[in-house]
C-alpha cells in the first residue's frame, strides 16, 4: 500500500470539506439560508443525471459531466464565490481561480491532481459538449433556486431580466428544450413580480 498517496487523497478529502461554508447567493428553496457550493455541486450532479436526456448532442461522457458537476466550484474554497451579475468582482476572478486551482489540487497524487485540475479547465473553457451541458446546468439550477424563492438573488442592484436571459443563453444552443422551459420560468418570474424587466 503506498501510504504516502492515500495521505495525500485524505488530506484533499478533508481540505474540500470547505465547501460546504463557501456560501453563495442563492438561498436553499423553503429557507432564508444561503446555499454552500456542495449543495451546488451535489444538485448539479443530479441535475445532470436526470436532464441528460435535453442535452443537444447524443451521447455525452456522463461521467465527465458528473465529475465536472463535483469538481467545478472546488477552487471556490481559496478563491470566493464571485456573484455572476457583480461585474467589479468578475475583473480578477480568473487571476483568484486559476491560483486557487494550482494550490488545491496539488494536494492531490500527481496524476490525480492533473486530472481534476484539467476538468476544471474544460469546464471553464466550455470548448466540450460535456463542459457546455455541465455549464448550461450551472446556469438553471440558480435559476430554479431563484423562481422558487420569489426571486431572492434577482433582487440585488443591477439584476434585471437582459441579464438573465443573457446569462441563460447558452442554453439555446446547448440544450434548446431547457432554453425554451428556462424563458418559460424567467417569463412567469417577471408577471409574478419577481424579476424586473
Amino acid at each position: 500500500m503506498d501510504t504516502a498517496r492515500l495521505a495525500k487523497q485524505i488530506q484533499f478529502i478533508v481540505e474540500i470539506d470547505q465547501a460546504k461554508q463557501v456560501l453563495r447567493q442563492n438561498v436553499v428553496i423553503g429557507t432564508k439560508r444561503q446555499e454552500n457550493d456542495a449543495e451546488h455541486s451535489w444538485h448539479m450532479a443530479v441535475m445532470a443525471i436526470i436532464l441528460s436526456e435535453y442535452s443537444a448532442v447524443e451521447d455525452l461522457d456522463m461521467l465527465k459531466v458528473l465529475k465536472m458537476a463535483l469538481v467545478h466550484d472546488l477552487v471556490e474554497i481559496y478563491a470566493g464565490d464571485t456573484f455572476c451579475y457583480d461585474e467589479a468582482a468578475k475583473q480578477d476572478k480568473e487571476q483568484r481561480e486559476q491560483a486557487a486551482a494550482e494550490r488545491l489540487f496539488s494536494l492531490l497524487p500527481s496524476d490525480q491532481g492533473l486530472e481534476f485540475k484539467e476538468l476544471w479547465r474544460e469546464f471553464e473553457a466550455q470548448a466540450t459538449p460535456e463542459a457546455r451541458f455541465t455549464a448550461c446546468l450551472d446556469r438553471l439550477q440558480p435559476l430554479l433556486l431563484n423562481y422558487h424563492t420569489q426571486g431572492h438573488t434577482w433582487q440585488k442592484p443591477g439584476v434585471n431580466s437582459s441579464k438573465v436571459l443573457e446569462r441563460n443563453h447558452m442554453l439555446k444552443e446547448n440544450t434548446p428544450v431547457l432554453w425554451d422551459y428556462a424563458k418559460q420560468v424567467i417569463d412567469d418570474a417577471i408577471k409574478q413580480g419577481y424579476l424586473k424587466l
